[in-house]
């Protein structure tokens, strides 16, 4: 049985193979780029941190995916191949691919890098950034005291030459960090670092990590940003300490310091998650407020379409509907109009003008006498929010509502849609008032008047 989300393959705009996958159903979509290395098969067999991204599912649909040199990607070994440039070209392409418009971009440690050039380059397409441990520059100065020395950068170095991918490159790279880790989890991850790249390949991005330097990129970060640090990485002599430095230089950034020791999160990292979930939610509402939109939703409605469909019978019933769907589809395009979908016995679709969907409606009302049905038809003019496929918002229950009320061959409007089309050559009878199932306060209707009414 598949434990894991399918992997799928982007070709770059310069002929290399970037693995990916995408899982989960929250309200946004985050684009993750973990640190140091990674497998996005792999990684799933390592239980602590399979755990750790179905938790990060259960808040937002994930993409997540192997810089060129690593894992199921097209492995590249020079650091001109592998430069960030390229990091943040193969995370664009995988967004892309998994057609995600703007993404949260969450970055842990050298992945941090990678977003904030992502965040800088493209702003449209970062709604906010994550970071946790970010390595924003490589070396230790007397001005960012934060970096790793030139002795602890030969020693890195030359444990990668002499024993990477072994369970004694793995046990000192725990213990260099403070934690303590079982045997079995020491062979799991050896095992996993074997997958992830060849010792080649990790020296080559030891070599580009080295020539990290986004520092003049952060005062020019203006999307929302957080940044997190577990407390024991705190010391100002750590790898990982810049994060309150990095929070300071980033306009409005949050700084969040994780209490306990360790460098990871994982699943059971409460703290971590709080702040997660809290990040996530100010950006879904904050993007759900600017959804929205004023537009002129418009319903159509096939008349008496439940005996209709007895009469026909079921196949000739499901083909009337696929023909009315690709009318419709036809008749909202040449209108200008946007299609949302089929209602099953009618369509929704929406314009940004009130007289070209009053003119729609009546143009779909002839479009489909030949196929021996009759719609009717409704419009509001008010706020809408889209999401995926669909619409929601109050707008779009007052024109289901509105088109509810006439009959076959009739489009009623609400006083909206007639206010806004005065001097359109159009013409309303005024339908009294109505009270609207599920939608507050009484409402002024007007039926749209024909040639021959």
């Amino acid at each position: 049985m598949r434990d894991r989300p399918e992997i799928r393959y982007v070709l770059t705009e310069d002929g290399v193979h970037i693995g990916y996958q995408v899982f989960g159903d929250g309200p946004v979509d985050l684009v993750y780029n973990d640190g140091w290395m990674t497998n996005v098969d792999a990684g799933w067999d390592i239980p602590s941190y399979a755990d750790y991204l179905r938790a990060l599912g259960r808040r937002a649909r994930v993409i997540i995916f192997d810089r060129r040199g690593f894992g199921v990607s097209d492995r590249p070994t020079s650091p001109e191949e592998m430069a960030l440039e390229k990091g943040m070209d193969d995370m664009r392409a995988v967004m892309d691919a998994a057609r995600s418009e703007r993404a949260i971009a969450f970055g842990f440690e050298a992945g941090a890098a990678v977003c904030l050039l992502a965040a800088a380059s493209y702003p449209g397409r970062i709604l906010g950034l994550l970071l946790q441990a970010p390595l924003v520059y490589y070396w230790k100065t007397l001005d960012f005291p934060w970096g790793s020395t030139e002795a602890f950068a030969k020693e890195w170095e030359d444990r990668l030459r002499t024993s990477y991918g072994t369970e004694d490159f793995w046990r000192w790279n725990f213990e260099s960090m403070g934690y303590s880790a079982a045997d079995e989890e020491v062979w799991m991850w050896a095992k996993w670092s074997r997958l992830c790249a060849s010792p080649q390949a990790a020296l080559a991005i030891e070599q580009v990590e080295r020539q990290v330097d986004v520092r003049a990129l952060l005062p020019h970060i203006h999307v929302p940003t957080t940044v997190m640090l577990k407390a024991g990485d705190r010391g100002d002599d750590g790898m990982w300490g810049a994060a309150p430095w990095v929070a300071e230089q980033i306009p409005g950034a949050r700084y969040e310091e994780l209490p306990g020791g360790g460098h990871f999160s994982d699943a059971s990292d409460t703290a971590f998650f709080e702040v997660v979930d809290r990040f996530i939610s100010e950006i879904s509402s904050e993007q759900a407020e600017l959804d929205r939109v004023l537009a002129t939703v418009l319903f159509t409605d096939i008349v008496d379409s439940t005996a209709t469909a007895a009469v026909m019978g079921d196949t000739k019933w499901r083909q009337v509907v696929a023909d009315h769907d690709r009318l419709a589809q036809g008749v909202v395009g040449r209108f200008r109009g946007k299609f949302v979908r089929g209602t099953g016995d009618g369509m929704l679709a929406t314009f940004d003008g009130p007289a070209r969907a009053v003119r729609c409606a009546q143009a779909m009302i002839e479009a489909v006498k030949p196929l021996g049905i009759e719609v009717r038809a409704g419009a509001h003019t008010g706020e809408i929010t889209y999401g995926g496929n669909d619409l929601a918002g109050i707008g779009v229950h007052v024109a289901a509502r509105v088109a509810a009320m006439g009959s076959a061959g009739e489009v009623w409007t609400s006083s909206t849609v007639k206010d806004l089309t005065a001097g359109s050559g159009l013409t309303f009878e005024d339908a009294g008032e109505h009270e609207l199932k599920g939608v507050p306060d009484s409402w002024r209707l007007y039926r749209v008047v024909t040639d021959g009414d």
